[in-house]
């Protein structure tokens, strides 16, 4: 078995209902290697993350060989598994989104995230028979190539409020026997619909956690079985920036500029 079949085989164990898997998501190496000396079992990309870093917006307007770059830099920068956030799949059918996928795993990573929104938030959800031809696609790419993908299928019912649990549940249940592994439901933490999901899903459960949501051990007892934070690490990122050019330019004062990491540290964290 070689390394990748060994990263994904650990990576797919680690979703467990009870005892999530915390993922702090990274958008370039350093936030990568940031989030592995913390301690993380695990690194996801943020599509969101991603595509600012690289001058685009997010929703599906990056190009697939730019949004492969960042994952194979993020896979090569760490020892733990990698999982990719593809938005929809970086391509309008289910054979462009199989392509997606053989770079993908070229790229090193062992699990993805697939959403049934045409763009992220912003566009109407796929037809479901739709989205379980771009999901049987996944799967048999990764079969034909020997990777145990952990496929974690995104449903952005909530997120759009459209159908509430039980349409949630129905387009989990067709995902899952269309290939996927696990089901990611952003939009929602309210503990009763996030308990109701956890119970009805016959899969680990993936939400979008962040400020306002419950503590992790909280969604623990729910029957969660994994936690991302999407981009709000970027967007943490980013708001400094704004605040120490703002400062600068305006007031001509330093103040948000302390408290930042050591820059040697960093350096030598970016060392092979």
């Amino acid at each position: 078995m070689d390394d990748q079949q060994t990263r994904a085989r650990q990576f797919r164990a680690l979703h467990l209902p009870g005892e999530p898997l915390i993922l702090v998501n990274a958008w370039d190496a350093l936030s990568a290697r940031l989030v592995a000396a913390a301690g993380a079992r695990a690194v996801a990309t943020t599509s969101a993350g991603v595509a600012w870093s690289r001058g685009a917006p997010d929703g599906d307007a990056l190009a697939r060989d730019t949004a492969v770059d960042v994952i194979r830099r993020v896979a090569d920068a760490v020892r733990v598994p990698v999982t990719a956030d593809i938005e929809s799949g970086y391509g309008d059918s289910p054979a462009e989104v199989a392509e997606t996928i053989t770079a993908v795993l070229a790229a090193g990573a062992v699990g993805v995230n697939v959403e049934d929104s045409r763009h992220d938030g912003g566009g109407p959800l796929r037809p479901v028979d739709e989205q379980v031809a771009r999901l049987a696609a996944v799967r048999a790419t990764a079969d034909r190539a020997g990777i145990p993908l952990y496929v974690n299928a995104r449903v952005d019912t909530c997120l759009r409020g459209a159908g509430g649990v039980p349409e949630t549940v129905a387009r989990a249940e067709a995902y899952l026997a269309a290939g996927a592994d696990g089901i990611f439901v952003p939009g929602t933490v309210a503990p009763e619909t996030v308990a109701a999901l956890a119970a009805a899903i016959p899969a680990p459960l993936n939400v979008l956690a962040g400020p306002g949501a419950p503590p992790i051990a909280e969604l623990a007892r729910l029957g969660v079985a994994r936690v991302s934070i999407g981009p709000a690490v970027a967007e943490v990122a980013y708001a400094v920036a704004q605040r120490a050019a703002a400062e600068v330019l305006g007031a001509g004062t330093y103040g948000a500029l302390t408290g930042g990491l050591d820059f040697d540290a960093l350096n030598e964290l970016m060392r092979d």
